[in-house]
């Protein structure tokens, strides 16, 4: 399967490397990464960034704390749709989309792909259309930006085991190369995507871990301004903190088998661009 990699939103928060580790300016370059597989099955999109409704109407679609916390930049040439036109495909070529949850930077796009599956966690549809009470909760969930969709498949976590963690394999007309793997901590229902390819596994670890060093085996290191942002969008630290530490020894005893990144680290996203071209 040949995996593009896609960055679809920037978010351009100000403190520049107080978040990103290396820019020099006072903005920071924070990528909302994707994917789009090429399968037998058509098209799959791995989360969607900002949609092109988000782009044109970000009001009241995306709550304002966020936007202004974050500075999101909105590019219509960085809309998923967009980049699936430039790669010489139709919107209607997506017949997949898997997310690793629904947060308002990762599901932005679905409604762009009408025809598309939606696979996720049941935990992260329960948590994002019915349980949102809390401040962040109302604000990281926009259930418009996915109320349009019909076609939805949830899984219950339970699977095989995958390199130590527990895989949901059977996503109801995907590949059987293509995993859930559920990682809650984040939100209640987050995962990573696996995906099989020639040269061994990639998994995109969402928003498992949010800076390239906090996977490093020695000392694991992050940003002042994502480590704010992680605890302020945990839901459950203890988790969080045990998934990174299993990433953390999957990397060290796989890292020939199994390469991992995450969305928002703009280093990995380039590296996983380079790899792929």
């Amino acid at each position: 399967m040949k995996i593009h990699y896609l960055s679809c939103g920037t978010d351009c928060p100000f403190g520049g490397p107080l978040f990103d580790g290396f820019s020099k300016g006072p903005l920071a370059t924070i990528p909302c990464a994707a994917q789009l597989v090429e399968t037998s099955e058509g098209l799959v999109l791995v989360d969607t960034g900002y949609g092109s409704a988000d782009v044109a109407h970000p009001h009241p679609r995306l709550s304002k704390a966020f936007r202004a916390l974050l500075n999101i930049r909105f590019r219509p040439e960085e809309t998923a749709l967009h980049q699936v036109k430039a790669l010489g495909f139709s919107p209607d070529d997506v017949r997949h989309i898997v997310l690793t949850h629904l947060d308002f930077d990762h599901a932005g796009g679905i409604e762009d792909f009408p025809h598309a599956r939606v696979h996720v966690m049941a935990a992260e549809r329960e948590a994002a259309e019915r349980t949102r009470r809390s401040f962040v909760a109302r604000r990281r969930y926009r259930p418009v930006q996915w109320d349009e969709v019909r076609d939805w498949r949830t899984y219950d976590g339970r699977g095989e085991n995958w390199f130590g963690f527990t895989a949901v394999r059977q996503l109801d007309g995907l590949p059987p190369e293509i995993l859930l793997v559920p990682m809650p901590g984040h939100t209640w229902g987050h995962a990573g995507v696996a995906v099989r390819t020639g040269s061994g596994w990639v998994l995109n670890a969402g928003d498992a871990y949010f800076y390239r060093r906090e996977l490093d085996p020695d000392r694991r290191r992050c940003t002042p301004g994502l480590r704010f942002y992680q605890t302020l969008m945990e839901v459950d630290r203890d988790a969080r903190f045990a998934n990174q530490a299993r990433l953390r020894d999957l990397k060290r005893d796989h890292g020939g088998e199994v390469t991992i990144f995450c969305s928002h680290d703009q280093k990995e996203l380039e590296a996983m661009q380079r790899l792929s071209a």
